[in-house]
């Protein structure tokens, strides 16, 4: 059943609806009514407008397409599952929660806390304005992505991101099985307390980078502006061009053209098993 060219404000609109496709709807109006396709099955919808909070919660097979879900369309999906996203504008805060099998293609989100305790993500050629976002979510993949944030992927399992652009303040902290590649990764004390964090050509900038890590890879990446790198980690890196300084590493290999300064503090010279290596 198609449902086009429609106005809804009242409380629970489309609940419980199957089977439907959602045309050039507005979602907005007087009654401020909420949740308006909440618990339906097999949705589609096309070319519409969200400006009310909790519209799809508790949804199975939704897909959601060219259209603008406002900042005032709050916790929009929420323990929803087999979702697909494409052409679209996600504004409003917790935009996604407890959802899963989710793919996000071309669209953007406004969001502060977005995407948590989510599984199964798959997103591409978007982005992602956002204070906490990926909090405590697992297996994602994420493709030709742009992300501004602060404390990204945090608590983070199964994580692929490649041909993207970060600009995250702490990003990947106690992070499992991340692989970042073809990435330039911007921000302040990268991927501390991670455990398998992989990074591969990719360009690292900020301060304090890749402390108290466990199983650290770093394959032909650059790191400009990187002071106190590597501290208390187990790490192999291998890296093009200079580091500002590394501290304190517990073991393993670090490898780079220059390090302008290598720290390693008293109670770090006897016990560090790290070979720093440097080709200049």
């Amino acid at each position: 059943m198609e449902i086009k060219n429609k106005q809804f404000d009242e409380e629970r609109a489309l609940y419980a609806s199957s089977d439907i496709l959602v045309t050039n709807c507005r979602f907005e109006g007087p009654a401020d009514g909420e949740s308006a396709l909440k618990e339906s099955t097999n949705v589609r919808v096309d070319s519409s407008y969200f400006d009310l909070r909790y519209p799809f919660w508790h949804d199975t097979v939704l897909s959601i397409n060219s259209s603008v879900l406002t900042a005032n369309c709050r916790a929009a999906l929420w323990y929803s599952k087999e979702i697909t996203i494409r052409d679209s504008v996600l504004d409003g805060i917790k935009a996604l929660r407890e959802c899963e099998n989710i793919t996000i293609l071309n669209s953007s989100a406004n969001s502060k806390e977005f995407m948590w305790r989510c599984k199964d993500i798959h997103m591409e050629d978007s982005s992602v304005e956002s204070e906490y976002p990926f909090f405590e979510s697992s297996n994602i993949t994420l493709k030709n992505f742009n992300l501004k944030g602060k404390y990204s992927f945090q608590y983070a399992k199964k994580v692929l991101i490649e041909d993207s652009n970060l600009d995250t303040k702490d990003a990947f902290w106690h992070t499992d099985n991340v692989t970042v590649k073809n990435t330039i990764i911007k921000g302040e004390y990268l991927g501390w307390y991670s455990n398998n964090l992989t990074l591969i050509n990719c360009t690292i900038i900020g301060t304090q980078p890749l402390c108290y890590c466990t199983n650290l890879k770093l394959i032909d990446c650059k790191m400009i502006d990187c002071d106190f790198s590597f501290e208390y980690s187990t790490v192999s890196a291998n890296i093009i061009g200079s580091i500002l300084s590394v501290k304190n590493p517990i073991s393993g290999e670090i490898i780079a053209d220059k390090i302008e300064e290598i720290i390693l503090d008293n109670h770090q010279k006897e016990g560090s098993n790290c070979k720093i290596i440097t080709k200049e």
